[in-house]
């Protein structure tokens, strides 16, 4: 297989839409429930705030923003996640258009992303990790166009998808750290403009709100970010242990993507010019955010999780096709389609094959199932409709996001009953394990107030037990 000149914007535009395809319609046919992210963020989004426990609040806003279109249509969340992937295959197409004089060295740059599995495997669920990638193609773009244009609008554009990336997840400092090196070694060159010390304008106002809900929530998140890479179980072994471990899984993630650059590469053979600009700055955004990474865990001894690396890589086809751009013929290229072809179906097909061959998965939960039922009994028990859904975020963020008048997950069993108004209009559940008696343990059971009748309905089969208080 080949393609023309003439035809490889055509074929991109084709890849994007059967990408998009893909990746929505088989999530959508074989998976009975939303992932457990998609899930936490669509909770979060039942209240929007400036922030939550666990993470900022982009993924909470944008799946708020979806649900409030489309409600509780699966499809639509797994759409928005293949948007994201999407949006950020176009701004690497628009960003290598600088860097490559070739078509067809574009192209490449981006179907070799094919070859990782964040952008196409675990890209489904829509979580702050998809959340953060075309904040992390756009800071960069705007960064890159704001050196070569030295405008105020790129600098400014630079500063707010900045801001809106850090907004999405902490992580996102780590390219902002990258991208500090390098406006050093420009003001090294006595290149640096203070045209770009603007951007720290946009920034600071996009993200000024989340730090002072920050100070007001004693830096939650901030504190669940560093409990999440287990310093609370520091140990020498660590600081060996986990480097190596994160090594490993990278060089394992990678593997893929080699061997289609094996294929159209015909010899690795190259000599760095130190004085490349361009060369530089695509070292300094693949390779500086990975070894930043690598130190803070050898250094502190911290665990690297592997979602966490999702955006690092959006970049490496344009490295690696800058770096070999004299080695790539175009005999080669058919050789290098057929294999990404390959990987392009083999994907896809691994997942469908392990969604409908694994049981008891996230993705496998009864949550419509299970809200139909609490649904019903509500409809012949109660006259006013539920407002408020106690308890863990995956079994009661499920109810949030089925339930049929949209209440609001306000976060574990005992979180929230001070707010709770005596003369509370709207209906309470509260759900919790089966062998848990929630009508007796649970204060919010025994609440007194103009709610006052109490339902306890036992799900066995789910594994559940539901409380209801609402009025007759």
């Amino acid at each position: 297989m080949s393609i023309k000149q003439s035809q490889i914007s055509k074929f991109f535009v084709i890849f994007l839409f059967v990408h998009i395809s893909i990746w929505t319609l088989i999530p959508t046919l074989v998976n009975s429930n939303l992932p457990l992210d998609t899930i936490e963020a669509l909770a979060w989004a039942s209240d929007i705030q400036w922030g939550y426990s666990k993470h900022p609040p982009s993924s909470a806003w944008f799946s708020g923003l979806v649900f409030a279109i489309f409600s509780n249509q699966d499809w639509a969340y797994y759409l928005l996640s293949q948007l994201f992937v999407v949006i950020s295959f176009i701004i690497v197409w628009k960003f290598s258009e600088d860097f490559f004089k070739k078509q067809i060295h574009r192209l490449i740059s981006v179907l070799l992303l094919e070859g990782i599995y964040f952008y196409n495997f675990t890209s489904p669920e829509f979580n702050v990790y998809v959340c953060e990638l075309p904040f992390w193609t756009l800071t960069v773009f705007y960064c890159w166009k704001g050196i070569k244009q030295n405008d105020y609008i790129s600098w400014l554009l630079f500063g707010f998808f900045a801001g809106f990336g850090v907004l999405s997840h902490y992580l996102f400092f780590y390219l902002l750290m990258a991208l500090s090196i390098f406006f050093i070694y420009m003001m090294f060159k006595k290149k640096f403009n203070s045209k770009s010390l603007i951007s720290l304008i946009a920034f600071s106002i996009v993200l000024l709100p989340h730090l002072i809900w920050l100070t007001e929530n004693d830096f939650i998140s901030i504190n669940y970010a560093l409990h999440r890479t287990g310093l609370e179980e520091l140990t020498f072994l660590n600081h060996l242990y986990y480097p190596i471990i994160f090594l490993a899984k990278q060089i394992g993630i990678m593997v893929p993507f080699f061997i289609m650059l094996i294929f159209i590469v015909s010899k690795f053979e190259y000599k760095i010019n130190l004085k490349d600009k361009k060369l530089i700055f695509l070292i300094i955004i693949n390779i500086v955010p990975l070894l930043l990474i690598f130190l803070t865990s050898f250094f502190l001894g911290t665990k690297i999780r592997t979602m966490w690396m999702t955006p690092f890589y959006l970049f490496s086809g344009v490295l690696c096709v800058y770096i070999f751009q004299t080695n790539i013929y175009r005999e080669r290229f058919k050789h290098f389609l057929n294999v990404f072809l390959f990987l392009f179906i083999l994907s896809p097909s691994i997942y469908f094959y392990d969604s409908i061959s694994t049981k008891n998965k996230r993705t496998d939960y009864h949550g419509k199932e299970i809200a139909q039922l609490i649904q019903t009994k509500w409809d012949n028990t109660f006259s006013n409709e539920i407002e408020i859904v106690f308890g863990n975020i995956w079994d009661a963020g499920n109810l949030s996001y089925h339930l049929k008048s949209k209440p609001e997950w306000t976060g574990g069993l005992w979180h929230g009953i001070k707010e709770i108004s005596e003369n509370t209009d709207g209906g309470i559940i509260v759900i919790g394990d089966y062998d848990e008696n929630i009508l007796v343990n649970n204060k919010i059971c025994t609440i007194s107030n103009t709610l006052s009748h109490v339902v306890l309905l036992q799900l066995k089969y789910f594994n559940h037990n539901v409380c209801m208080i609402g009025k007759k």
